[in-house]
């Protein structure tokens, strides 16, 4: 496929100024409101300023001087009406009570709330505007940028921090006695770098400090990609305000969140594998390198179940009659794109027996002060880690939850419940402690873009400027989470290096690489490097990082090392099998519809998942199958009941036979497996057959409004 890429629309930039000013820790309280398909809410945000952030970019600088002045001036924010239903009011004897309510409204689309969008930077970091937002400019005020689009920022101010009481044991200086700037910035200095052992009163002090009173309005401006923010007199990041508190509400048409409906047809919304990651849910800092913890409240409809990716097993907190509340949060500083919530009408699902095994494995965990002791040395930033924690590491099965629609309530007792233990057993055989201390588990929607999740690398980016602002070349393309040849290509690699290397070489290495790295941004570079110096000298057999490089990823096709492999692959006793089974086949579909008598039925091996796979790939280089052979195949194999693999190869060759009667099956599949389906719109297409092609764009009209966004626009491409 010739794909035309254009910068302006493809291109995504990352504007946060990561090298003068981090993000350590937000504080999300939220409303979730399905009528209106808004989230609405605030974040604070607590940040930290270094040296390492202060250093300027020369060419920056000069551009900066070049325009004029005003291309770097603000206007104060338009007065902005906050509910009173949704506003927090602080006691020093307050705690995590939750009395905001869960407010509905109509769908609101605009801009008239604050959010002052400017679509002339929708090319990226290109505009002068950007050439301002870092650093000490002589005259000019430091500018806190984070990465956002498709919000509403309704306010943004300071928190007063020095008003939570308690908290002015964190300032050092006896000279600091009256309440000022860096009387409050040192207190979040403090507050931030805690020791681990104390992040139960860490998290405590950040809930309390979110709740303090405003000290002040900031300037902001937002426009496609960013929200930056400044203090009038505050020229450096050590001078900007350290504790900030951002009012704002999501848009139905955000592309961080997907609002569609289960299985079973009731609402819900979750966070979606999308290009832009998190930024349309929160203004958030989005390059890896602004690694950070969270802790956040979520309301919502007391019929709703809230899951987020924290670290607790959290519990509705019923606020009153028709309105819950969530509680989640994370110790382990991870990057904002792995920051993921769903809500829906979901049921939990329970084990209806357990055996003593499992009893005896699966206990509860917390890394509280009395059982934290260290058992090894980690080289990543301080947080209470579980590789440092003996019962932590011996932990074969962690704490689960497993959540679905009503609909698959059966399925899931039946199958998924009893796969997860041994599948979390194995995880910890082969790769040692769990990181995190507990699982949830969802049956997604069938729109979820399962072929969407990989994140950009840092090397994938353009020129990176001194304030950490960066671009990811076609970042944005729609047709980019389609392309699975890197992915195959990873895959293939792994296992290629598991059979030259041995199981118990490469499992052993695997085991000490995650002891290594847990917690830490690593590169390909660094998991190879460390591979080559981690094996036998007679077992790297000519392997180097320059020649794996040069065979996996910088030569097109399929690599030579995994060529000679398939090609002992065919010879294997189970490739063989599917081989006789398709000699059979091509046999029944040469027989004369009408047969001797005394002639034999074949006779067909039952088959394994990937073995289908196989066989119906074979068969789809047939120039021709017959509607009595393929209707032989369905009933054989019951491949409508298959998994996905399966029905999807079965769907390939109905469309390309034209096999009319299993039409339903195409239809199904295009409905309910919606990331695979865009290959078979494309397939339906390229036939020019009327029929098939109004059956596709007839499942189009049926899902469009409930597709993945990147997915959709491929589809109607292919359509229209």
């Amino acid at each position: 496929m010739d794909i035309q890429l254009d910068p302006a629309r493809d291109d995504l930039p990352l504007m946060a100024n990561t090298s003068h000013i981090l993000v350590k820790h937000y504080v999300l309280d939220l409303d979730v409101d399905f009528e209106s398909q808004v989230i609405e809410g605030t974040i604070v945000l607590f940040l930290e300023d270094g040296n390492r952030f202060k250093k300027q970019n020369s060419s920056i600088e000069e551009a900066c001087q070049s325009e004029s002045n005003k291309a770097c001036k603000f206007g104060m924010p338009e007065p902005c009406h906050i509910p009173v239903t949704n506003a927090r009011t602080f006691s020093s004897e307050m705690e995590y009570n939750d009395f905001a309510i869960c407010s509905k409204g109509e769908k609101d689309t605009s801009d008239k709330d604050g959010n002052h969008d400017n679509q002339e930077h929708a090319s990226g970091i290109s505009s002068s505007k950007y050439c301002c937002d870092t650093g000490n400019h002589g005259s000019e005020d430091f500018l806190l940028v984070l990465d956002c689009c498709d919000l509403s920022v309704l306010k943004v101010e300071e928190v007063d921090v020095a008003a939570v009481p308690g908290l002015e044991k964190f300032t050092r200086s006896p000279e600091l006695t009256v309440v000022s700037e860096e009387f409050r910035n040192q207190i979040v200095r403090e507050l931030v770098t805690l020791p681990a052992n104390r992040w139960r009163e860490q998290l405590d002090y950040y809930a309390r400090c979110s709740q303090a009173p405003g000290c002040g309005e900031l300037l902001f401006d937002t426009d496609t990609w960013s929200l930056q923010i400044r203090k009038t007199g505050a020229q450096t990041a050590t001078d900007f305000p350290h504790a900030i508190r951002i009012w704002y509400k999501t848009k139905p048409e955000g592309r961080s969140v997907t609002w569609t409906s289960d299985q079973s047809g009731r609402p819900c919304v979750y966070t979606v594998g999308s290009p832009i990651n998190n930024r349309a849910l929160f203004p958030c800092q989005e390059p890896p390198v602004a690694m950070s913890t969270w802790q956040a409240t979520v309301r919502a409809a007391a019929s709703f179940v809230v899951l987020m990716s924290g670290e607790n097993s959290a519990k509705p907190t019923q606020l009153w009659e028709e309105c819950s509340s969530w509680y989640y949060y994370v110790t382990m500083p991870m990057p904002a794109s792995t920051f993921t919530i769903a809500v829906g009408c979901w049921t939990e699902m329970k084990m209806e027996t357990w055996s003593s095994n499992d009893l005896a494995t699966e206990r509860p965990f917390s890394p509280s002060e009395a059982n934290f002791r260290h058992v090894g040395v980690c080289s990543h930033m301080e947080y209470p880690c579980r590789f440092q924690n003996a019962s932590a590491t011996t932990q074969e099965i962690i704490p689960h939850r497993v959540f679905a629609p009503v609909c698959l309530t059966g399925a899931c007792q039946e199958t998924l419940l009893r796969l997860i233990p041994p599948c979390l057993s194995a995880a910890h055989s082969v790769l040692g402690a769990h990181p995190f201390s507990r699982l949830d588990v969802l049956i997604v929607p069938a729109n979820f873009p399962s072929l969407g999740m990989a994140r950009p690398s840092k090397d994938k980016t353009g020129h990176t400027s001194d304030s950490g602002a960066s671009v990811i070349k076609h970042g944005l393309n729609p047709e980019k989470i389609f392309m699975q040849v890197h992915y195959l290509k990873g895959y293939f690699l792994l296992r290629f290096l598991a059979k030259r290397l041995g199981d118990e070489t490469y499992f052993s290495f695997l085991r000490k690489f995650v002891h290594t790295f847990h917690g830490q941004l690593i590169l390909s570079q660094d998991f190879l490097q460390m591979l080559l110096e981690n094996i036998p000298e007679e077992k790297r057999l000519e392997l180097s990082v320059e020649n794996i490089y040069q065979d996996w990823l910088e030569s097109s096709g399929i690599p030579k090392p995994l060529q000679r492999e398939r090609r002992a692959g065919a010879e294997c006793g189970l490739a063989r099998q599917v081989r006789a089974e398709v000699t059979k086949w091509i046999g029944v579909n040469r027989r004369p519809r009408k047969r001797k008598r005394r002639e034999k039925e074949e006779v067909f091996e039952k088959l394994l998942p990937d073995q289908l796979v196989l066989l119906l790939e074979h068969l789809l280089e047939q120039k021709t199958l017959s509607p009595r052979t393929l209707q032989s195949l369905q009933r054989t194999y019951h491949l409508q009941d298959q998994d996905a693999e399966v029905r999807h190869r079965w769907c390939e060759l109905i469309v390309k036979h034209k096999f009319t009667k299993a039409y339903k099956s195409v239809e199904r599949f295009l409905q309910e497996d919606q990331a695979m389906g865009v290959y078979l719109y494309g397939e339906l297409m390229v036939s020019e057959d009327a029929r098939q092609q109004q059956l596709a764009r007839r499942c189009f009209e049926r899902t469009k409004e409930q597709m993945d966004r990147s997915s959709a626009q491929v589809v109607a491409e292919m359509l229209f």
